[in-house]
């Protein structure tokens, strides 16, 4: 026993040498560059980048946020910001469009999942950080924006004009269905996604009684964990919804349900598709363990990572990866994503756009694989939406899932 205690110090002390090596180097060349470069360097940007660059090495939902792009962080949450109104991410270098945010001028000007831009405002954007890209994207409503894209099936490049607009995001919508069976929109977990829901619920259940409701997430690409948690206590009695598990003690959390004072006893059908990402799989993945709701779609995103945000003195910030997701079940949602109850291939998403592949975590340049399981401790929904034909048939012949409880 001591001599493995002697060894496990060793390496501690070992690593921490290192470590120190390493930052002599680096301030090695940080006093090379100061004095070297051509032209007089701004010791601020020479520290940021280096600063990204650390981060940029990792998993890519980690980040270096210098003042403004993290208060433009703060802005976004509350759904309302400056820009085209597209969701992106990294494949192959390139940015990538996840899905253009319905009702944007993104969405209106023609933008399609899994379209590459390769230039903004005629700036290559190979190798460009999302940071970057979203601080060149977005700006003042009237202004013009440039974005060159490479779509599958086009023989060169197609340039898009885009006026930049406030986008709005409403993150809970409803349409009528039948009578007696309610349709839900989810689009993103912000501010006052749950307390929309809530109010949303009531007046659809003020109109009639309920005997179901559709809630659709798909292209939902998250937000917000305590909201998404909020919404899973909306329809749960009791017990986890989900919880994390991180190299530290203080980043292991569990979130459960609280008894409702209003619940809301019908069956409940949850759409799902590979652009459900994030705080959707947790509550996906959360009515799913529970048997509280039928899964229906395509596997999703398998984002099950959690991102810290670490606000700096300096007012910048740094968003890190430290922890995973876990469903009540003790499923990682990382990479795997949430297998629905009911997989059809066929999608209305997938319909619309057929040769353009969709994105999942797994497709992602340095994704972290996901965790080993551990024990339990945007386009508007159309009128000839497949699958919320298949969902209200489940919610009319719902004796077939008698399993499921609500």
């Amino acid at each position: 026993m001591f001599f493995i205690l002697v060894l496990a110090c060793g390496q501690g002390w070992a690593d921490k040498q290192n470590a120190y090596d390493e930052l002599k180097t680096f301030t090695e060349v940080l006093d090379i560059i100061q004095k070297s470069y051509v032209k007089p360097p701004s010791s601020k940007e020479l520290v940021y980048g280096a600063i990204k660059g650390m981060l940029n090495s990792l998993d890519p939902h980690s980040s270096f946020l210098t003042p403004d792009e993290f208060k433009e962080l703060q802005i976004e949450t509350k759904g309302e910001f400056g820009g085209v109104g597209i969701e992106i991410t990294v494949k192959d270098g390139w940015l990538t469009v996840v899905s253009p945010i319905e009702d944007t001028p993104a969405y209106k000007a023609g933008l399609k999942p899994g379209d590459k831009i390769i230039k903004i405002n005629n700036k290559p954007t190979k190798d460009m950080g999302l940071t970057e890209a979203v601080k060149l994207i977005r700006g003042p409503e009237g202004t013009k924006v440039i974005l060159t894209i490479f779509r599958e099936g086009l023989t060169e490049p197609k340039e898009f004009e885009i006026i930049r607009s406030i986008i709005s995001i409403k993150s809970v919508k409803v349409k009528p269905l039948e009578h007696q069976y309610g349709y839900i929109r989810l689009a993103s977990f912000q501010e006052d996604t749950s307390e929309e829901l809530e109010k949303t619920l009531k007046t659809l259940e003020k109109e009639h009684p309920l005997k179901g409701i559709i809630l659709d997430m798909r292209n939902n690409p998250g937000g917000l964990l305590d909201e998404a948690v909020k919404v899973a206590d909306e329809f749960l009695e009791d017990g986890l919804i989900v919880y994390t598990e991180g190299r530290l003690k203080d980043q292991g959390m569990r979130f459960t349900a609280h008894k409702n004072k209003h619940p809301h006893r019908y069956p409940l059908v949850v759409l799902v598709n590979e652009g459900t990402a994030s705080a959707a799989e947790i509550v996906a993945g959360a009515l799913q363990d529970r048997h509280r709701a039928l899964i229906v779609g395509r596997p999703t995103f398998g984002k099950g990572s959690v991102q810290t945000i670490m606000p700096l003195e300096d007012g910048s910030a740094l968003r890190l990866t430290t922890a995973w997701y876990y469903t009540p079940n003790g499923r990682s949602i990382q990479v795997k994503g949430i297998n629905p109850d009911l997989v059809f291939e066929r999608d209305v998403s997938k319909a619309k756009y057929p040769s353009i592949p969709m994105i999942r975590e797994e497709d992602l340049e340095r994704h972290l694989e996901g965790a080993e399981e551990l024990p339990t401790p945007e386009k508007e929904t159309e009128k000839t939406d497949f699958l919320i034909d298949i969902a209200l048939q489940v919610l009319k012949n719902w004796d077939a899932f008698t399993h499921l409880s609500y």
